[in-house]
């Protein structure tokens, strides 16, 4: 057993695991689910730029907080000048600069961390993002590409990199980043799921105005899952934006049925197509 696997076997504390899952639902924020939002990034398709609220008079405890998340910090940060791969310690380092707003300043231990666990995609997804927010396009760049090498077809690190391309003006290049993976889905026995893929490049149409282009994919993997919401919902959102709404409610109502629990207010709140009415359970509308 090597020296990696024996302090990771010692810091599998409780504390340690709370920060871990701590860390996993940040990075469930930072980075877009792909399975239930894969249809919609075209609504805000621009880049979501943090908003910090930076308040001179803060109260308090506002100003107790962040001295206590400064002790935090340097804490952490005294741990790792005697112990580098200490990794209860760099997850506490990120979590507290994620909590300060210095998205910055969590990108050293963050790459440390992904470093030290190259099996665990969701810190490497993360610190793709964190370089993209930061402005250090090319390094967020290469962190997806050092998945896709390991994994081509990953749908996070996927969407990241396409998203990373529209933001850089580079529709051609999403689009053929997207047919290459199809192309090495057919031509190699690599597991790759195809209509996630699709459903992307049915996005990156939208996006970028190839209606009809978008229509046809969503149709297509609509008609290979009809029991998948997220292509009907596809059709309704590119109809609706291009002002054809006759066409699109009735897709709303079907993606709207088709959906799980979860993903139904979220729907409904796309759209003004959508009425309490037209998406009420079958037996509230029913008299017996």
């Amino acid at each position: 057993m090597n020296t990696l696997t024996k302090r990771n076997n010692m810091s599998s504390s409780p504390d340690q695991s709370k920060r871990k899952t701590w860390i996993l639902i940040v990075i469930g924020i930072i980075v877009v689910a792909f399975v239930g939002v894969s249809v919609l990034p075209f609504i805000n398709s621009g880049g979501n730029e943090p908003q910090q609220a930076n308040n001179p008079t803060s109260s308090p405890e506002v100003q107790q907080q962040q001295e206590d998340l400064d002790a935090q910090a340097r804490g952490y940060e005294a741990v790792l000048e005697k112990e580098p791969e200490n990794e209860s310690a760099l997850q506490g380092l990120i979590e507290v600069r994620i909590q300060q707003g210095d998205i910055e300043g969590a990108l050293i231990p963050l790459e440390k961390l992904a470093d030290l666990n190259p099996e665990q995609e969701a810190y490497r997804i993360l610190l793709a993002q964190a370089k993209q927010q930061t402005g250090d396009l090319e390094g967020a760049s290469d962190a997806y590409r050092f998945i896709l090498d390991e994994k081509p077809g990953d749908t996070q690190a996927l969407q990241g990199l396409v998203d990373l391309l529209l933001q850089q003006n580079r529709p051609e290049a999403a689009i053929s980043e997207l047919r290459n993976t199809l192309e090495t889905a057919e031509n190699k026995e690599t597991e790759i799921d195809t209509t996630g893929v699709k459903l992307l490049l049915a996005q990156v149409y939208g996006r970028t105005e190839k209606f009809d282009g978008a229509i046809e994919l969503y149709r297509e993997v609509a008609n290979n899952n009809p029991a998948d919401f997220r292509p009907v919902l596809g059709q309704a959102l590119v109809q609706q934006r291009k002002g054809n709404e006759e066409a699109a409610k009735p897709l709303y109502e079907k993606a709207f049925n088709l959906a799980p629990a979860q993903f139904k207010d979220q729907i409904k709140q796309m759209t003004p197509l959508l009425t309490d009415e037209n998406t009420a359970p079958e037996s509230e509308n029913t008299e017996e």
